[in-house]
């Protein structure tokens, strides 16, 4: 059994839906397309599709194994380039992972840049604001805002800082009125993110001094957008990176308070297996990244 062929064809139904339509790409007959699934189906002894008269669907062990076989065959694509010296030119698939107010507001764009300049690279992006493990879960890149953990079979490379204000709807304040200390934010409904490590506890700093302020956290989630529009409807004050409350700033929907008293910037870090490190779409996104942002 040609292994890589038989991969090659089983990713190739799960794309195109059907083996008619993969056999047309691959310029194949419909049946020797089917012979190179039931082959490798019968080699790693599990159902990878459902077939009827009608259509074709991935069972789930399918949809899993589909997922390690674009890796499997971008690898093979960079060996082949790199033993042709054509490695400048980056081919393949880059599963990137990024969190989602960051990806909508900011990234989304700049994906779209990349993939004008490289055209024969493919980008799947998943947008989410938990923890990933790029190894585990099978990222090339995991874009993250904090300090990545210490791994050794990480890489990590400090993209940017991304300030953050603390800041209120004005409508908010004429009713509450406009904190001028940091404790006086324990007497204000605060809307709170819910996965910063403090708790509902802030810290700002003010000319080197530290303020540590218990707040009462009315309203906290994991994603800035929906604190931001929680904010901009008057519920109370928030604290977020600037990229999220620019527009809102700018245009009145919320102003900033305590001006004194910053929180301390968070880091745009972009992460990936220390296995991807020579992999060329891998290092020109890196770089690309770091010219968009450094």
């Amino acid at each position: 059994m040609d292994k890589f062929e038989s991969i090659r064809a089983f990713t190739e139904v799960v794309e195109a839906g059907g083996f008619a339509a993969a056999a047309r790409k691959m310029q194949l007959s419909r049946s020797a397309v089917n012979k190179l699934v039931i082959n490798l189906e019968n080699h790693l002894g599990v159902q990878l599709l459902y077939r009827t008269t009608r259509k074709v669907t991935v069972t789930d062990t399918g949809r899993a194994f589909y997922d390690r076989c674009l890796d499997i065959l971008s690898s093979l694509e960079e060996a082949e380039l790199a033993v042709s010296q054509q490695q400048s030119q980056p081919i393949g698939n880059l599963k990137i992972n990024a969190p989602m107010s960051f990806g909508i507001s900011v990234l989304g764009t700049k994906i779209a840049e990349f993939i004008t300049r490289y055209r024969d690279v493919r980008i799947q992006l998943t947008l989410e604001d938990r923890f990933v493990d790029p190894i585990a879960e099978g990222y090339d890149l995991v874009i993250r805002i904090g300090s990545p953990l210490p791994s050794s079979s990480l890489v990590a490379h400090h993209i940017t800082r991304i300030p953050r204000v603390i800041c209120a709807a004005p409508s908010y304040l004429e009713v509450k009125g406009i904190p001028t200390h940091p404790h006086q934010l324990k007497n204000h409904s605060c809307l709170h993110y819910g996965y910063l490590t403090t708790g509902c506890k802030w810290q700002l700093i003010n000319e080197a001094k530290e303020e540590q302020v218990l707040i009462d956290g009315v309203f906290c989630s994991n994603n800035g957008e929906v604190l931001r529009d929680a904010a901009v409807r008057g519920l109370g004050i928030t604290m977020l990176p600037t990229f999220i409350v620019d527009r809102e700033l700018a245009n009145g929907e919320l102003q900033v308070i305590l001006p004194d008293y910053h929180p301390p910037a968070l880091t745009l870090c972009l992460i990936y297996p220390v296995n991807r490190h020579l992999s060329t779409k891998v290092q020109l996104f890196t770089q690309f990244i770091r010219e968009c942002f450094s």
